[in-house]
């Protein structure tokens, strides 16, 4: 450590004794932005043999019990690096140079485990039924109708404990370690949205030596230090994949997928189902390669945004499509049916011959001809032509084209 952070970690240790009680939530708050004293104290905290680690540890813990929340969040942030210097120690049986580390985590637990009245604190979650309605049901609309309102309301709802009551412990030992390692990392996790970048760093990589030490999958890692291996439990494990899996999507993504991998190489060495159900459902539900970084850090999943202006199909069905479809029907020519239907064109009457034929109103489908009445009247139109003027002639020869290509003249031609 350099003589600039150990004056800035020895000024931290004194400025709080000094301070007057409504300075505290003040004071709290500036700590947040402390980034080089927080590098400092970690630096302290891995090293077991320095002079400054135990007045460290009861500052944090006078930090854990003065009741600011910021305080007791400061403290939190150093959990994980705490444990795994503990469990460092106690592996290599030196536990003389363990004993503040020791007396945090235990005054640290003793204070979780009781709520404000000082009785044992109970943590439980309620399993939803299907008897009681909710926002996503109607208990009617389930199952059979012959159920009553009485007899619904007998079902209660199941109210599941997963933490407690735990005991007073006054000191750690092989067969208490890791149930108080494993509720004060419940506790931790309960705080993972506050903790720092570098603590969810920190975490993943006290979770990946953990795992491996001890190991052939050590020296893969390249950890240099303790070789010894750690005893952990499964119920330990999974509260470690708990931080894991927030640290994936909070900038941590690197140190969190190998802590990972090697929280599944432990749990399989151990034939652990608990953290191995966990870990390979974490695993499953990770995007590949999905992941893209910012420059605060975090992280977040690619995904496709629906633009705002709206967007019409090819094949939707509109006004304008439905229209076009109805004049392509009327223009298309049907050669099947033009032998039929010569014989019930609607001939109009022509002043020049003098033939008056037979009107059709509005509306009214005109009279059918036979084939001798068709010839008849264009005979009696080649008749009338011989007497006009070349004019004439051409507009009788467009009248029989007309006629000739079935169009149906509404109308009466006037000359």
């Amino acid at each position: 450590m350099q003589a600039a952070e150990r004056g800035e970690v020895q000024e931290w240790l004194s400025e709080f004794k000094t301070l007057p009680e409504a300075s505290i939530s003040s004071y709290a708050l500036s700590l947040m932005d402390k980034g080089s004293l927080v590098s400092a104290l970690y630096k302290v905290i891995q090293e077991p043999q320095s002079e400054l680690l135990e007045p460290i540890c009861h500052q944090l813990f006078e930090f854990y019990r003065s009741g600011e929340e910021r305080l007791r969040r400061f403290t939190l942030q150093f959990l994980p690096e705490l444990m795994w210097c503990y469990l460092a120690v106690s592996a290599s049986r030196d536990l003389q140079s363990s004993g503040c580390i020791e007396a945090l985590l235990l005054g640290v637990y003793n204070l979780e485990i009781v709520d404000k009245d000082g009785q044992s604190k109970v943590l439980s979650f309620t399993v939803p039924s299907l008897s009681k309605p909710s926002v996503y049901h109607e208990p009617s609309s389930i199952g059979s109708m012959v159920l009553t309102e009485g007899a619904l309301s007998q079902h209660g709802l199941s109210r599941v404990v997963y933490s407690g009551p735990h005991p007073q412990r006054e000191m750690l030992t092989a067969q208490n370690r890791f149930e108080v390692l494993a509720f004060l990392l419940l506790c931790y996790n309960a705080a993972l949205s506050y903790v720092p970048l570098l603590s969810l760093q920190s975490l993943c990589h006290i979770c990946s030596r953990i795992c491996v030490c001890g190991y052939p999958r050590q020296h893969v890692r390249k950890y240099k230090g303790m070789k010894s291996r750690i005893s952990i439990s499964p119920e330990f494990m999974v509260q470690m994949l708990t931080g894991i899996y927030y640290a994936f999507y909070n900038g941590a993504w690197d140190p969190a997928r190998k802590a990972l991998d090697d929280v599944v190489y432990r749990a399989q060495l151990e034939l652990y189902p608990e953290p191995l159900l966990v870990a390979n459902a974490i695993k499953a539900s990770l995007p590949q390669g999905a992941m893209k970084s910012n420059k605060e850090g975090t992280r977040s999943i690619q995904v496709e945004i629906a633009p705002s202006s709206s967007r019409i199909s090819r094949n939707a069905v509109t006004s304008m499509s439905i229209r076009g479809h109805r004049w392509k029907r009327h223009e298309q020519p049907d050669t099947s049916n033009d032998t039929s239907e010569l014989g019930t064109l609607v001939i109009p009457e022509i002043s020049i011959t003098g033939v008056t034929g037979e009107r059709s109103g509005n509306g009214e489908r005109g009279r059918a001809f036979t084939d001798n009445e068709a010839q008849h009247i264009q005979g009696v139109q080649d008749t009338a032509a011989e007497g006009r003027g070349v004019a004439e002639i051409r507009r009788q020869k467009s009248v029989r084209k007309m006629l000739e290509d079935g169009v149906n003249l509404a109308g009466r031609v006037q000359y």
